[in-house]
């Protein structure tokens, strides 16, 4: 069955409303499978806030380790859960003008943000938190609190991954506008790729 690509934004959710491409199904399973992972340090974060909370008010002990652990954990789940909201189109929109537009409208402000804003800004932060990275790994950082946690470069590690992750979502988000745009052939496997026919 062939849907009008006119009426394609009522029928289908935004996220699925620019056909899949190979790339943007390989990339799906990519991202599904780091949510499913990275999900767990959300249950790991409210474990030590507990704790945490616990041994402060029960016990009168507060510990800095916990107290960076959870900032820790938080910024993990925080820079990886937004590469795959990049992903599956689930980041934060400022519809006021964005629902108002055609489809084909969506397509053409999604492409020149990817090119023009998106990428540029991904990949001039990678660009320095590479070195960011590497020093703090060659002085081998640690908290500067007394009692806090070693290896400060694992954390800051996550903000460079991140940005590659975010760049693997932008490309498969890429696919997926340029697919609709231009005819590039779709996977057939995937919902919402009828509106190329």
């Amino acid at each position: 069955m062939s849907i009008d690509s006119s009426k394609l934004s009522e029928v289908l959710p935004h996220r699925e409303r620019f056909p899949h491409t190979r790339l943007s199904a390989v990339t799906r399973r990519f991202f599904a499978q780091v949510s499913r992972t990275v999900s767990w340090v959300w249950i790991a974060l409210i474990a030590v806030i507990v704790l945490n909370v616990t041994m402060r008010y029960l016990f009168g002990e507060g510990r800095i380790e916990f107290e960076e652990i959870q900032w820790h954990l938080y910024a993990i789940g925080f820079l990886v859960g937004i590469a795959t909201c990049m992903d599956s189109d689930d980041h934060v929109r400022v519809d006021v003008f964005h629902e108002r537009m055609s489809l084909r409208t969506q397509a053409w402000v999604e492409l020149y943000g990817l090119l023009l804003l998106f990428f540029p800004f991904v990949i001039s932060v990678l660009s320095f938190s590479l070195p960011f990275v590497s020093y703090s790994f060659a002085i081998a950082e640690v908290s500067d609190a007394p009692g806090g946690l070693p290896f400060r470069w694992v954390i800051k590690s996550f903000l460079s991954l991140s940005m590659l992750l975010l760049i693997v979502g932008g490309i498969s988000r890429l696919s997926r506008v340029t697919s609709y745009l231009f005819g590039m052939p779709a996977h057939r496997s995937d919902p919402g790729d009828s509106d190329a026919d």
